[in-house]
């Protein structure tokens, strides 16, 4: 174990401690999931910025989700393939805290930012009158810009009171990247009062966005409920089906992880929820807005009519 007088300076990610032809079997499973994360979000940003019909305050919202989705899991998925490629499982206690820091980052933006796109769909339905007025370039990057300055606040407060602990019991991180609950375990003094503060800015941050996307909703639904015709109904429905499904798999995730109240008392339960959420939500989030929205089918349809042309040339 290495010391630097006051802690360890540097940890073993113990991994998913499996035989080697299950390590090997889940490393390409992962760079798979990677790729595929990468790539959708990155085709949702570029048919996004080259279809004119996209660019919505709608659309700019969807288009910063899929940046975060692709930070947030480049920040997890490479270490892991690491691990899992090269059995080469110690990190810097430097790097620990890098990557703590981003993935708090980039997580808790994307709870503020579903808020945001659900405020945004709530002005589209029940003020659409008011929509170009209440959404301009301005405001949309106003919301954005709010939504990384709250995380940052939150994860610089989440990050100092975690790595302010000792960790003397053992450098060996019973999990795949620095997270707070295998963290917490090798803690060697009393770490209650951080607990608490990192437990109530989890819980402000996910009660907060939850909050907003739960009114959002029910005004929205109110506003469903008085469209006369089923049409009409099922077509304004459309529009926030996909952030909805979004909404549930991603806080879904967080909360079971992040507000039970045994937290880091089931690691290997903790593993494959935090596989979902930095693996797997990412990927499928591409996928649940355009294949449940009209509008980036067509979008892909002319995309793809595009590239057969220019290929015919």
């Amino acid at each position: 174990m290495a010391y630097n007088g006051t802690g360890v300076t540097e940890f073993i990610l113990m991994g998913f401690q499996l035989q080697a032809e299950l390590q090997l079997s889940l490393f390409f499973m992962f760079l798979a999931f990677y790729l595929i994360t990468v790539g959708g979000n990155l085709g949702m940003i570029m048919l996004i910025q080259s279809d004119p019909q996209l660019h919505t305050p709608m659309y700019f919202f969807l288009s910063h989700l899929s940046f975060l989705d692709i930070c947030y899991s480049s920040v997890i998925v490479p270490q892991l393939l690491e691990t899992l490629g090269t059995n080469k499982m110690v990190i810097t206690y430097e790097r620990c805290a890098t990557q703590f820091f981003f993935f708090t980052l980039y997580a808790s933006t994307e709870c503020f930012l579903l808020a945001v796109m659900a405020y945004d769909r709530y002005v589209a339905v029940c003020r659409p009158l008011l929509y170009a007025m209440a959404m301009t370039p301005q405001t949309r990057l106003g919301l954005v810009a709010a939504a990384y300055s709250g995380a940052m606040v939150n994860t610089v407060v989440r990050t100092g009171c975690t790595f302010s602990i000792s960790f003397c019991k053992s450098n060996e991180v019973d999990f795949f990247f620095c997270d707070l609950p295998p963290l917490l375990k090798l803690a060697c003094s009393d770490t209650k009062s951080r607990e608490q503060v990192i437990f109530f800015l989890a819980f402000l941050v996910i009660t907060t966005s939850i909050s907003v996307i739960l009114i959002s909703y029910l005004f929205i639904i109110g506003a469903i409920l008085k469209i006369r015709t089923a049409g009409a109904k099922a077509k304004t429905f459309s529009t926030c089906a996909s952030h909805m499904i979004a909404v549930t798999l991603f806080f879904g995730t967080l909360i079971f992880m992040y507000l039970k109240g045994n937290m880091g008392k089931s690691l290997w339960e903790d593993k494959i929820v935090s596989v979902f959420y930095t693996v797997v939500i990412p990927m499928l989030n591409p996928m649940i807005y355009s294949l449940r929205n009209k509008e980036v089918k067509e979008a892909l349809k002319k995309a793809f009519k595009r590239i057969k042309v220019s290929q015919g040339k």
